[in-house]
């Protein structure tokens, strides 16, 4: 009896143990995360950078402007805060000078990009400056020149970020805005991946590539560059396609790159197009965009970080710098080569190129026209007007019935004529 209850208790004090041992396990688990989390010591909030970005206008008032433009449909709405650098305020709209458009941001996860936006501004305002270059030197690069930033392309996007979603790519109603343009727009590929890739239901169908398209088409830019992080590259287009465009044009491009990458990316940059350089197709870029419709000279995507060795959900991780010494590096090698593409830039091209390209070159499709009339009108007017939106694609058909009646007429009538003529003729006695 004695035995059985030494066993007993002996077995009782093995059952209460094993609870014990399994919290614990737990606990360990819960205070080890396997993601890293944004570092505040680095990073700025949105809410802050734009701040900051906003009273350094402010304080240079000769040389940037800056303006906020907002869109919105179907209850959702977006802003993009919008910042001109020119020597001389009053000659912001000279089309004489060569102009060049920036972008950052677009995808939410890619903070660091946002954060050499306002690094160049700052060397822009003559707040901050690059190591081995002097005032002079960079008044003189930059007299001739018109560069449009803007710092945050997808604010929606970056706030869900900041809320906890640190793998978020999209913008704040799950479209990838760099998917959202009309160039291919829609194609899958096999590993279409919803999440990330998401085209929304049609090209322009948000309120942030709907901002973009009119900046782009009103500055009629010489040089685009969208910049990202996920790995460290130079892209020309195309995107939707495994080659890059045929000419002269696409050679100077291929120069440029290379003498970034010799120079500021230490050889370590990827070159090519994007279609055929990261292993898969994307359709629908800004990029694609600004090449084939917008016709800039020279159009390119940047990535300028990337960490492969961190794990699929470590986004922070994998997309931004989280050490100071690598955050300080990032920003000042690719302030250096934006500088570069300052310099260098308006020697490559002719600045009234843009104004030789043929009318036909400047042609859109029904569908490009349709999307762009009714969008825009929409912006206007408010929900008022997405009653259009049911509509676009009868109001499509039935121009394209109205032409090609048009064109049948044409023909019957000019038939018509052809016969007339030749029945006067037979009649005239020879």
């Amino acid at each position: 009896m004695g035995g059985s209850f030494l066993l007993f208790s002996y077995l009782l004090s093995v059952f209460a143990s094993l609870p014990s041992f399994t919290v614990v396990k737990a606990d360990s688990d819960l205070t080890r995360p396997s993601f890293t989390p944004i570092n505040r010591d680095l990073y700025h909030s949105s809410d802050d950078l734009i701040e900051q970005i906003k009273s350094l206008v402010h304080r240079h008032p000769d040389k940037l402007t800056v303006e906020t433009i907002k869109a919105g449909n179907k209850g959702y709405t977006s802003e993009i805060t919008v910042v001109t650098y020119c020597q001389s305020r009053k000659e912001t709209d000279d089309k004489s000078k060569f102009r060049i458009l920036l972008s950052f941001g677009q995808h939410g996860r890619e903070l660091i990009t946002s954060e050499l936006a306002l690094r160049i501004l700052s060397i822009l305002s003559e707040e901050q400056f690059l190591p081995k270059m002097d005032r002079a030197s960079l008044n003189g690069t930059l007299e001739n020149v018109v560069i449009k930033v803007v710092p945050m392309e997808n604010l929606n996007g970056r706030k869900l970020v900041e809320a906890g979603n640190l793998c978020e790519r999209r913008n704040g109603r799950g479209v990838d805005l760099n998917r959202n343009w009309s160039v291919d727009w829609g194609k899958k590929e096999k590993d279409y991946d919803p999440y990330e890739e998401n085209p929304g239901i049609a090209p322009f169908s948000e309120p942030e590539t709907q901002i973009m398209r009119k900046i782009a088409i009103s500055f009629d830019p010489h040089i685009w560059v969208n910049v990202h992080s996920g790995m460290e590259a130079l892209f020309m287009p195309y995107d939707h396609k495994n080659r890059t465009p045929d000419g002269l044009p696409s050679q100077r491009m291929r120069l440029l790159l290379e003498e970034l990458n010799n120079v500021h990316c230490h050889k370590r940059c990827m070159i090519g197009s994007g279609g055929g350089s990261v292993g898969y197709l994307a359709h629908g870029t800004a990029t694609d965009y600004m090449h084939d419709v917008v016709r800039v000279p020279m159009s390119f995507t940047f990535e300028i970080y990337g960490d492969n060795t961190a794990t699929l959900k470590d986004c922070f991780k994998m997309f931004n710098p989280v050490d100071h010494t690598t955050f300080k590096r990032v920003l000042n090698d690719w302030s250096a080569a934006f500088f570069t593409i300052f310099k260098l830039g308006p020697h490559q091209i002719d600045v009234h190129s843009k104004a030789a390209v043929s009318s036909m070159d400047k042609w859109v499709s029904i569908d490009e026209y349709f999307d762009g009339y009714l969008m825009g009108r929409r912006n206007r007017y408010g929900k008022k007007m997405e009653v259009l939106e049911v509509g676009m694609q009868e109001i499509r058909t039935y121009f394209r019935l109205f032409l090609l009646s048009s064109v049948l007429l044409l023909f019957m009538f000019c038939s018509r004529i052809s016969k007339t003529g030749r029945q006067i003729v037979s009649a005239i006695p020879i």
